[in-house]
């Protein structure tokens, strides 16, 4: 029988190895798999690549493993922003290494992994400082830059619900880098708001198949929604914002 669950996210981090290139899903913090994230703090894994859009916003999630030193390099797109100062910090250092890949090559080179292909040419960063030792070709008079695959031992991402075969559903941009970074990765681990019965899902909806998927751990409603409906953000630092105690308080009164 295949079950791809796990009890918890620890035993869903298990086994990430000092010096893995691990791939972390999310668009800043929409996405991001941040309690999987904290279990790979505790586990200890260290000397990590991490491949991700952002490079860690205010102190949790992303950020909080930079802050342990435990990435040597990073690779990502957007780097800096108002509450990134953990990596910024680091790289004005020469704590952490960077390769900055503009956004659409980021994402190519990733569904470019989980696709077997070889390498691709990209018109993106032609007659920048990024193409600098990169093999250029003119094809129909356009001159190219020759990119890479970017793969990865492992996939952190966080979906909206699963099976147990690992087939995953995401909430709307939530999605973001998720589904190709499973496609590109040798173990990848999902973390969902809940496992439902097979054949609960349907399969229009089912947007990474579990042939992708090799671990999953549910973590029950997160603190901005309620049965999968938005009802308040967090703010950089994981705290609910006032729409969720307003929901709960009126939730508490509507009990009364």
């Amino acid at each position: 029988m295949i079950d791809k669950t796990v009890a918890s996210v620890e035993e869903a981090v298990a086994g990430v190895h000092d010096g893995a290139t691990v791939m972390i899903g999310g668009f800043g913090r929409a996405g991001q798999p941040v309690e999987l994230i904290d279990a790979l703090i505790a586990q200890g894994a260290k000397d990590l690549t991490v491949v991700n859009n952002n490079a860690g916003n205010g102190d949790v999630g992303l950020a909080a493993l930079l802050a342990k030193r435990r990435v040597r390099k990073i690779v990502c797109s957007f780097p800096r922003q108002v509450d990134s100062w953990v990596f910024d910090g680091l790289y004005r250092d020469g704590e952490i290494e960077l390769e900055l890949v503009p956004q659409g090559n980021l994402a190519e080179r990733i569904r470019a992994a989980g696709a077997g292909i070889g390498a691709f040419f990209s018109p993106t960063a032609v007659g920048t400082e990024l193409a600098e030792g990169k093999e250029s070709r003119v094809i129909d008079g356009r001159t190219y830059l020759l990119e890479y695959p970017i793969k990865a031992d492992f996939a952190l991402i966080s979906a909206l619900k699963a099976d147990r075969w690992g087939n995953l559903t995401f909430r709307k941009t939530a999605r973001n880098f998720g589904p190709i970074m499973a496609t590109a990765a040798t173990t990848t681990i999902a973390q969902v708001d809940e496992i439902v019965p097979l054949g609960s899902l349907d399969p229009e909806t089912v947007v990474t198949p579990g042939i992708f998927v090799n671990r999953v751990v549910a973590l029950g409603d997160r603190a901005w929604a309620r049965d999968g409906e938005f009802v308040g953000g967090v703010d950089i630092e994981g705290r609910p914002l006032d729409a969720v105690t307003t929901a709960d308080d009126t939730t508490e009164e509507q009990a009364r």
